[in-house]
């Protein structure tokens, strides 16, 4: 399964490249075509998510189920939805362009390597104001290139803390910590229980700068300070990997952080091997595949209290002006964020709405609820600063080092990987 958001970095380059200049008259084969008897015909590009927890082919049926419920309340539109693997996506979505063969809608995990050729509408043009209005507004924001939206956001994810109530029971801790110090001493008692590891800490490259971006959110730091100047090497991050560099140092947490992916970490949770683990709603069928179920969800510690925010990524919805379709785009949209996709998404996927009608939607369930609480103030990776795109790769493969080595000398040499020209 791609989790949301893995591919929108990366994805903006290869599409801003391949798109130049291929705003060209069409050809004959682009999508939306106007159908017999008046039918209009929108033609949507979708990734796909893999299969959900039990449910081979997901993807298509997913989006089978959403456009025949569209269908059968607007019967002059139809929607012919291609779903491609994450991998393979932005290449054949780019070749379409170039082929003049542009879709009508596309959900992917960048939407800015179009903006520049004027090939996207505007969300207000195909999106009603009720309906804009009910996004969350700091990942709406991020929909905006130079004030004026043009991506919108299409499912989310958020992290929260999981630990294993079994192995907190064992070890004599009565609840979930919220700060840095009864982690360490909640971590300290799972070790003396027998935990092979207390807290789970997954710093290898297949999301080190995720993991890393929680921690230094609870020091009230990050990648870039308060100004929008990268502070990878700040006195509170530099703070942050100390105290992680001590756990890892008196064995409290997965043996050698910079070699574990969380998957890994992951299926070590679920397999009752670790006390503590930051995730996000789609580790849930990870645990449920390995059986194990008496384990809780709470928000994250930081340094004196809890997180108040959490790291928040999304992916896209976009819709093309080629065709000129926005009429029939825009009762798509409106039907899809209003209706029974977000609940749908979830149950598929444990991927989270972006609006607040959705959330309330799913307000009931337990599991979900520290995720949903935390989305509407989130924090984002720097990726709207180009810079990011090469910082990113960097910080996968090296900030591991951080807790093996001297934590203000690789962060330092990250801060000149992103100051470089």
């Amino acid at each position: 399964m791609r989790l949301v958001g893995g591919a929108a970095l990366g994805l903006a380059t290869v599409l801003v490249l391949t798109s130049c200049g291929s705003s060209t008259p069409d050809s004959g084969g682009g999508g939306g075509d106007q159908a017999d008897g008046g039918q209009v015909t929108l033609k949507m590009v979708a990734a796909d998510y893999g299969d959900g927890p039990g449910k081979p082919n997901s993807g298509d049926t997913f989006w089978k189920g959403v456009v025949d419920e569209f269908q059968a309340a607007n019967p002059n539109i139809k929607v012919d939805v291609q779903v491609i693997n994450w991998n393979d996506i932005d290449k054949q979505v780019a070749t379409m362009i170039q082929n003049g063969q542009v879709p009508d809608i596309l959900q992917t995990g960048d939407y800015s390597g179009f903006v520049a050729d004027d090939l996207l509408h505007k969300v207000d043009e195909v999106l009603s104001p009720n309906v804009s209005g009910d996004l969350l507004q700091k990942f709406a924001e991020y929909g905006k290139v130079d004030g004026t939206a043009y991506g919108i956001p299409f499912v989310s994810s958020a992290r929260a803390l999981f630990y294993n109530k079994d192995l907190f029971d064992k070890a004599g801790v009565a609840e979930p910590p919220k700060t840095w110090d009864e982690l360490k001493a909640a971590a300290e008692k799972l070790k003396a229980a027998g935990v092979s590891q207390p807290f789970g800490l997954p710093l290898g490259q297949e999301e080190a700068q995720g993991e890393s971006f929680l921690w230094m959110l609870g020091n009230g730091g990050g990648y870039k300070d308060a100004s929008g100047k990268w502070a990878i090497d700040s006195p509170q991050n530099v703070e942050t990997f100390t105290y992680m560099k001590g756990l890892v140092d008196a064995g409290l947490t997965t043996p050698n952080p910079g070699t574990k992916d969380r998957k890994t970490v992951w299926e070590d949770f679920g397999a009752g091997k670790v006390g503590m683990v930051n995730g996000g709603p789609m580790s849930i069928p990870i645990f449920d595949a390995a059986g194990l179920k008496n384990y809780g969800v709470a928000p994250i510690p930081g340094k004196t209290g809890p997180l108040d925010t959490t790291l928040g990524v999304m992916d896209w919805i976009m819709a093309f002006n080629k065709n000129g379709h926005a009429e029939e785009i825009k009762k798509f949209l409106d039907f899809f964020y209003t209706g029974s996709a977000a609940q749908k998404i979830s149950d598929t996927y444990k991927l989270l709405p972006v609006t607040n009608g959705g959330i309330e939607k799913l307000s009931g369930d337990e599991k979900l609820k520290p995720f949903l609480d935390a989305l509407p103030n989130a924090s984002f990776y720097p990726f709207q600063d180009p810079k990011w795109a090469e910082l990113n790769p960097a910080i996968k493969q090296t900030i591991g080092g951080a807790v093996k080595d001297d934590p203000a000398a690789v962060l330092g040499e990250l801060q000149k990987t992103a100051e470089a020209g």
